[in-house]
C-alpha cells in the first residue's frame, strides 16, 4: 500500500475505454494512494451511468455537465436537464464544461452560449465548475469575472503565470496531470513551481494525456503517483509533502468528505 492518499481530480472512469477492467483499475489506483476520484461527464446519455458507477464506492465522485467539445451530439433540450439531474443526484460540481477555441470547425457562439447557461445552473445549486480550456483562458477569465461562482478547477492548466493567478484569486485550483512527467515539458513545470501550493491540484484526465511511463498506451487513474512525484520534483518538496497539500486542496474546492 502507498505511504500517502492523492485525489485524482479529473478522471473519465465511466467511459468505454474502462468496460472490460474498471474494477481493477479502481482497485490498483487505490493500492497506489488514490483514495478519491472526481468524475466529470461529458454528454447527457453519459450521465446516468456515471452516476450509478458513483453509487458503487463512496470514493467515486460526479460531476455533471455539458462539454465543447461534443457541442453536435448535445441536444437542444440537455441542458435543460440539468438542473433536474443535479438536484436528483448532488454532484460535486458542474462539469466538464467550458472553451475550446482550438478547435476551428466549433462554433464559438454557441459554444459560450451554452458554457453560460451552465454557470447560471451552477450559480443556482452554488456548485463549483470543471473548466475545459483550449485557447481561450482570457475569454474564460471575463466571462467568470461577471459572475459569482464558487470556484472550481480549470482541468490540464497550460496558460501564463498571470492567467493562473488571475483564476486563483477566483477562487480555482489548477489540475496538472500527465504531460507534467514529460522532460519536454519545461514550461509546465516551471507554473508549478511559480504557482502557490495552495493552487494546485491532481489529476490524470485518463484515459487521456497519459504519463510518459506509459506513452501511447491508455492513461490510468493507477498512474497518479507518477505526477505527483513530477511535481514534487519540480517544487524541491516531498511526495508527501505534495500529496498532503494537493489532497487538502481537492478536499476543499469540491466539498470531499
Amino acid at each position: 500500500m502507498s505511504e500517502f492518499t492523492i485525489i485524482d481530480t479529473h478522471c473519465h472512469l465511466d467511459i468505454e475505454a474502462f468496460d472490460a477492467d474498471r474494477d481493477a483499475v479502481w482497485r490498483r489506483a487505490r493500492e497506489n494512494g488514490v483514495c478519491d476520484i472526481v468524475i466529470p461527464a461529458v454528454t447527457a446519455d453519459h450521465w446516468a451511468g456515471l452516476l450509478a458507477l458513483c453509487d458503487t464506492d463512496p470514493g467515486l465522485h460526479p460531476a455533471l455537465g455539458l462539454h465543447p467539445v461534443y457541442l453536435e451530439q448535445h441536444a437542444p433540450g440537455d441542458p435543460d436537464m440539468l438542473p433536474d439531474a443535479i438536484a436528483r443526484s448532488r454532484p460535486v460540481a458542474v462539469g466538464e464544461i467550458g472553451l475550446d477555441f482550438a478547435i476551428r470547425e466549433l462554433d464559438r457562439e454557441r459554444q459560450v452560449a451554452l458554457l453560460e447557461r451552465q454557470f447560471d445552473i451552477a450559480e443556482d445549486f452554488g456548485l463549483p465548475v470543471i473548466l475545459h480550456v483550449r485557447k481561450a483562458h482570457d475569454d474564460m477569465i471575463r466571462l467568470l469575472q461577471r459572475r459569482s461562482l464558487p470556484g472550481g478547477t480549470v482541468h490540464a492548466f497550460n496558460g501564463s503565470i498571470q492567467q493562473g493567478l488571475t483564476y486563483v484569486e477566483m477562487g480555482f485550483k489548477l489540475g496538472f496531470g500527465g504531460m507534467l512527467t514529460f522532460e519536454r515539458s519545461r514550461r509546465l513545470r516551471q507554473l508549478v513551481v511559480q504557482l502557490p501550493a495552495s493552487a494546485l491540484v491532481l489529476e490524470t484526465d485518463a484515459p487521456d494525456l497519459t504519463v510518459a511511463s506509459h506513452q501511447g498506451e491508455r492513461n490510468s487513474p493507477e498512474y497518479l503517483p507518477q505526477v505527483l512525484q513530477a511535481m514534487a520534483e519540480a517544487r524541491g518538496e516531498s511526495p508527501r509533502e505534495v500529496a498532503g497539500y494537493t489532497s487538502a486542496n481537492a478536499r476543499e474546492v469540491f466539498s470531499l468528505p
